[in-house]
């Protein structure tokens, strides 16, 4: 009878000790509050980040919220950090558009906050671990079957969203596949993460450069811009176009073979495993690495996750169609 109330005593200590938090203290489940904070929440891309942290939250058992303005607006995203901060969540994941956000990062951090990037990366922050896509191998990517469609010669032209640190590496990549080959960027190009505005940005390279054999994409709305160009240019199958990520508008646009491939991203991967970081790091029991892991500054987690890209083109497409 004594062993069977020792091992009844030592269970009720095992589960209570899984519940010890960040902050050292007991929580049930449903207590924890995870928020996700980005921008441009309005695009099909961030329609999977949306998806990926309710099904983490669900498959965990806590309470998730996602935040941010709709529109390209740093300065509100800025103000929907501070005010999940002020909110006391046990973890904030950030999509790390600028570094004018590393201050506000590091003040939630401070807080007793920890904080998982996703997406595009703030190294320079406090944060405990970047969960996104391996951008520099996106770009090489993207680069490599570029060459390999062009056959290794001709001109392109790169279309963008200059100073967001996630897309400089992917531009990074395409530059590094494309000195292998007899390939010339002749003109990179700013988005503004706009279709409209890229299709312009487009358009101009087009009439700059009559003999343009392709147009590589390092963001989603710059491949339904360049498609948009190709079609009023009249250059359907002549200029190659890679593009980035898997909206709607590109899988349509590959189907109807204006747009030859596109670097499809494993996003909803990205707010999952960021609040699987942090509600292990809130709930488990975090083995000592050092004698003192916060003195040390050891996170307790892994620093970066590479959730991967996948090739998109018109043998594949149809499986990456929303139903």
């Amino acid at each position: 009878m004594k062993t069977k109330i020792s091992l009844a005593l030592i269970t009720v200590l095992v589960f209570t000790m899984a519940f010890v938090g960040f902050t050292g203290q007991a929580q049930a489940e449903e207590d924890y509050l995870y928020i996700q904070v980005s921008m441009l929440s309005a695009l099909d891309y961030f329609y999977d980040h949306q998806m990926g942290l309710e099904v983490a939250g669900e498959h965990m058992g806590v309470e998730t919220r996602y935040m941010g303005p709709s529109d390209d607006n740093l300065a509100a995203m800025a103000d929907t950090l501070e005010e999940a901060i002020a909110m006391n969540p046990d973890g904030i994941l950030v999509v790390g558009f600028d570094e004018m956000l590393n201050p506000i990062v590091n003040d939630a951090v401070e807080q007793g906050i920890p904080v998982v990037t996703l997406d595009s990366d703030l190294p320079n922050s406090d944060r405990i671990a970047f969960v996104g896509t391996g951008n520099f191998e996106a770009g090489y990517m993207g680069g490599q079957e570029m060459a390999n469609l062009l056959d290794g010669e001709g001109q392109i032209g790169l279309l963008t969203r200059p100073g967001q640190p996630n897309l400089e590496e992917r531009v990074d990549g395409y530059k590094a596949a494309l000195e292998e080959y007899d390939i010339e960027i002749v003109q990179i190009a700013n988005t503004e993460s706009d279709e409209v505005v890229a299709a312009s940005a487009a358009s101009s390279i087009l009439e700059r450069f009559p003999n343009l054999d392709g147009i590589a994409c390092v963001e989603a709305a710059g491949g339904v811009g360049a498609a948009t160009a190709v079609m009023e240019a009249g250059r359907i199958g002549e200029v190659i176009i890679i593009s980035m990520d898997r909206d709607e508008e590109t899988l349509s646009y590959i189907e109807q073979g204006v747009i030859t491939a596109s670097i499809a991203q494993q996003t909803a991967l990205m707010p999952y495993y960021g609040l699987q970081l942090m509600h292990n790091l809130n709930t488990g029991n975090v083995p000592e690495i050092s004698s003192d892991n916060a003195a040390a500054g050891i996170t307790g987690t892994p620093v970066e996750i590479d959730t991967g890209v996948v090739l998109v083109d018109e043998t594949n497409y149809q499986y990456f169609q929303r139903d």
